[in-house]
């Protein structure tokens, strides 16, 4: 979520790059923010090659900027400006 905040898509190879994680886990979680609505997966090929591209939807934007507002107030006693 934080790197796909930035980047606003990202294909599998750099968020695995990015995160550190296997493949599996990594496959695990997508499928978890794809099915909260999270996260789009398009699935494409490229070069006769299969590409899994992921893009932060927009309910995904506002779910991470409110757990990033919940977590600011948490560590600074509600000053979240």
């Amino acid at each position: 979520m934080a790197f796909l905040s930035g980047a606003g898509s990202a294909d599998f190879t750099q968020l695995r790059e990015k995160t550190g994680v296997t493949d599996g886990n990594l496959s695990a979680n997508l499928r978890k923010l794809e099915e909260a609505g999270y996260v789009a997966i398009e699935k494409r090929f490229r070069d006769r090659r299969p590409q899994t591209i992921c893009h932060l939807t927009d309910s995904g934007r506002v779910a991470w900027l409110s757990y990033l507002d919940r977590m600011q107030r948490m560590l600074f006693g509600g000053a979240a400006d």
